[in-house]
C-alpha cells in the first residue's frame, strides 16, 4: 500500500496520533502519559487504519502490540474489523494484514484472546493465509491440527478445488501447517490428500526452474534490442530493459559500438533505454551526453531508463559527471546528488547539503530522493544539516527515512544522544532501537529501565539485545 498523507489521513507531528501513525517513539510515551481513552482510541485507529506509506517495508505491528499490552486494552475493535460483512469482498492484505499482525505478536505475549481471534479469522476470514502464517510460528501442533478440516474446507474435492489446494500449499509462507495437517494420524483421507498437494507443489517448482519464462531473444544485438521493443509494445507491457542489457553484455563485441551508441541515441523506447543501460553499466565514456539527452526526453519511460542506467554507473568518470550535475532542478540532478551522496567525498558535502534542502524545500518531507541524501549527510558528517535533520526526523511519516535520520544525527548532532536517542528506544523499526540501544545516554533512568525490558523482551529482535546488553554490561562494569 503505497499512499500519501491525504489518503491515509496522517495527523499533525505533534499530536497523539500523529505521532503513533508515525510510529514514533515519543508516540508511545505520550500514549502512557495521556487520558487512557484517548490512547486506545488512537491506537485503535492506527491498528484499523493502517498509516505506512509502504506497508511491505516499514514495520509497526510490534510497536502497537506492546502499546496495547501496555495500555490493557481490549481487542473489541480489531474484532469487529476483522469480522465486517464486506470482509469477503475487500480481501485486500492492506485492509487486514496490519492487525493480524499485531495479533500475531500479542499471541506471543501470552494473550489467548488474540490467539483465538487469529484461528477463527483462518477459517472464517477473506485473509486467511496472513493469519495461518501468524499462527504457524506462534501455536501449537495441537491448535495448529484442530483448524486443518476447518480449512480444508476451502477447498472442494473437485479438479479445480485439487488445483487451489496444491497452490495453496506451493506457494505458502510457512508451510509448517501444511505439514502438520499431512502428518495427521487421526485423519488418513487428509494426510492422504496432503501429501499429493505437497508432492505435486514440489513437481510445480521443479518444473518451474526448468521451463524457460518466456521467449528468448536472438543471439545477436539486433535480435537482443528487437526483442526487447517487442515486449514494450505487447500488452500488457513487458518492460525488458534490465534482461536486454544482460544479452547485450553477452553478445556484444568492439564492433557493435556504433550500433549502440546510435540505438541509445535514436532507436525506439525499449531500444534506447536497453542500449543506454548496456553502455552505462560498460562505464563507455560517451554515454554522458546520451543520458544527459535522455532524460530530457518527453517519453517518461525513457528518461527513467537514462535516470536508473546513470544510477548503475561506479566508475569516477561518473562521479566527476555527478558534480556537474548535482545542482540541476530534475531527477537527474536528484540522482548526481545522490551518487555523490553515497560515493563521494568530504569536498562533495556542500553539494549534498543542497540537494538535501533542495528535496525537503521542493518534493516535501516524504521524497524518494531523501533517504540516500540523507544517508549522505551522515556519512559525510555534515555538521550543518543537523536542523534540517532534526525537522525531517520531526515530520517524515516513513519511519524508514526516520530510521535514516537518526543514524545519520548519531555522527552529526552533538545532542543526539540525550535527544532523539532517548525516544529512539520506543521506536517501530528495529534498526532505529539498535541505534539508540548504542548512544542513549544512561544517565536517564528511563534509558536504563527501557534497555532492561528490551533485553528480557521475547518478542525483541536479535541486533537490538545484543546492542542492549553491550550497553548494559559497559555500564555494570563502569
Amino acid at each position: 500500500m503505497f499512499a500519501s498523507h491525504t489518503e491515509t489521513d496522517i495527523a499533525p507531528s505533534g499530536t497523539l496520533l500523529g505521532l503513533l501513525q508515525r510510529g514514533r517513539g515519543d508516540g508511545w510515551l505520550h500514549a502512557l502519559a495521556a487520558p487512557r481513552a484517548e490512547a486506545v482510541a488512537a491506537l485503535e485507529r492506527c491498528v484499523l487504519h493502517d498509516p505506512r506509506r509502504d506497508w511491505r517495508l516499514e514495520h509497526r505491528s510490534l510497536y502497537y502490540a506492546r502499546l496495547y499490552v501496555e495500555l490493557g486494552a481490549d481487542l473489541d475493535a480489531v474484532a469487529d474489523h476483522l469480522f465486517r460483512p464486506d470482509d469477503a469482498v475487500r480481501p485486500e492484505e492492506e485492509r487486514t494484514g496490519l492487525a493480524l499482525s499485531v495479533l500475531g505478536h500479542l499471541t506471543s505475549y501470552g494473550d489467548r484472546e488474540a490467539l483465538r481471534l487469529l484461528r477463527r479469522y483462518a477459517v472464517e476470514g477473506a485473509n486467511w493465509r496472513w493469519a495461518l502464517d501468524e499462527l504457524a510460528v506462534r501455536d501449537d501442533d495441537a491448535g495448529l491440527r484442530a483448524l486443518g478440516p476447518r480449512i480444508l474446507l476451502r477447498f472442494p474435492h473437485t479438479e479445480e478445488g485439487e488445483a487451489a489446494l496444491t497452490a495453496a500449499v506451493r506457494d505458502s509462507f510457512e508451510p509448517r501447517p501444511w505439514h502438520v495437517w499431512a502428518a495427521d494420524p487421526d485423519r488418513p483421507e487428509q494426510r492422504a490428500r496432503l501429501e499429493r498437494a505437497l508432492e505435486h507443489g514440489d513437481f510445480d517448482r521443479w518444473q518451474r526452474q526448468l521451463r524457460p519464462p518466456g521467449p528468448q531473444p536472438g543471439w545477436s544485438v539486433d535480435a537482443v534490442l528487437d526483442w526487447a521493443q517487442e515486449g514494450y509494445e505487447q500488452s500488457p507491457r513487458q518492460w525488458r530493459e534490465a534482461a536486454a542489457a544482460r544479452c547485450l553484455a553477452a553478445v556484444a563485441g568492439p564492433a557493435d559500438r556504433p550500433l549502440l551508441l546510435a540505438a541509445a541515441e535514436a532507436g525506439r523506447p525499449a531500444v534506447r533505454a536497453a542500449a543506454l543501460r548496456h553502455l552505462a553499466e560498460r562505464e563507455e565514456p560517451a554515454v554522458f551526453p546520451l543520458i544527459e539527452a535522455a532524460a530530457g526526453a518527453p517519453d517518461e519511460d525513457v528518461a527513467g531508463a537514462a535516470i536508473t542506467a546513470f544510477s548503475r554507473m561506479g566508475g569516477q568518470q561518473a562521479l566527476q559527471q555527478a558534480r556537474r550535475w548535482a545542482d540541476r532542478d530534475d531527477q537527474l540532478g536528484s540522482c548526481a546528488a545522490a551518487m555523490l551522496a553515497r560515493r563521494g567525498e568530504s569536498r562533495d558535502a556542500p553539494r549534498v547539503l543542497t540537494a538535501l534542502l533542495r528535496a525537503v524545500r521542493t518534493r516535501g518531507m516524504d521524497a524518494r530522493e531523501l533517504r540516500p541524501l540523507v544517508e549522505g549527510a551522515g556519512r559525510l558528517t555534515v555538521g550543518a544539516a543537523v536542523p534540517v535533520l532534526r525537522h525531517i526526523y520531526r515530520e517524515t511519516a516513513s519511519s524508514q527515512l526516520r530510521g535514516d535520520v537518526a543514524r545519520a544525527l548519531s555522527g552529526t548532532d552533538p545532542s543526539f544522544t540525550t535527544g532523539f536517542a532517548v525516544e529512539c528506544l520506543w521506536d517501530c523499526e528495529e534498526d532505529t532501537r539498535e541505534v539508540a540501544a548504542r548512544c542513549a545516554t544512561t544517565v536517564d533512568t528511563r534509558v536504563v529501565e527501557r534497555l532492561r525490558r528490551l533485553a528480557t523482551d521475547p518478542a525483541e529482535q536479535a541486533g537490538v539485545q545484543t546492542a542492549v546488553r553491550g550497553r548494559l554490561a559497559d555500564r555494570a562494569t563502569g
